[in-house]
């Protein structure tokens, strides 16, 4: 199950994706936004992350005007790993690398077709692991250290 999300800035590339995913069999959980009516985007960055962390669903698409607040919002969820992707090297590398668990773009940077374009590239992509789970695990370290410092 692929988690949707997005604001107003990233609802047309969001309604895209999702049409585009459902047509290739995925199965989806769209959390919103429904329009491009202005609304806030950390309400739908949270559902999303929080969906993916509990393993409701297996990755998440979040989307905004840049994708840069989105990711930041689901990046402060314990166990995401969210990446901002504007290009096909980066939509590979950040799964290849850092194992992302989320995807984030912006309907203001990238079109439509770019973006479904980017999210299949995201969702293909397998983990290398090997010398790259080190870092994963570094990264969880660094999560964990900063949790039991509250």
């Amino acid at each position: 199950m692929i988690a949707l999300g997005a604001d107003h800035g990233g609802y047309e590339i969001k309604e895209a994706i999702k049409g585009h995913l459902i047509k290739a069999g995925f199965e989806v959980k769209d959390f919103g936004t429904d329009s491009s009516e202005s609304v806030d985007y950390p309400i739908y960055a949270e559902k999303v992350a929080e969906s993916v962390a509990n393993k409701e669903c297996s990755t998440g698409i979040i989307c905004c005007g840049t994708g840069i607040g989105v990711s930041m919002v689901a990046n402060k969820v314990n166990g995401i790993r969210a990446a901002v992707v504007t290009n096909d090297f980066c939509a590979e590398m950040t799964r290849r690398h850092n194992d992302a668990n989320v995807l984030c773009m912006g309907g203001r940077v990238v079109d439509a077709d770019t973006a479904v374009h980017l999210a299949d590239i995201f969702l293909n992509t397998p983990f290398d692991g090997g010398r790259h789970m080190n870092r994963v695990f570094m990264m969880n370290d660094i999560e964990e250290k900063q949790k039991n410092k509250k």
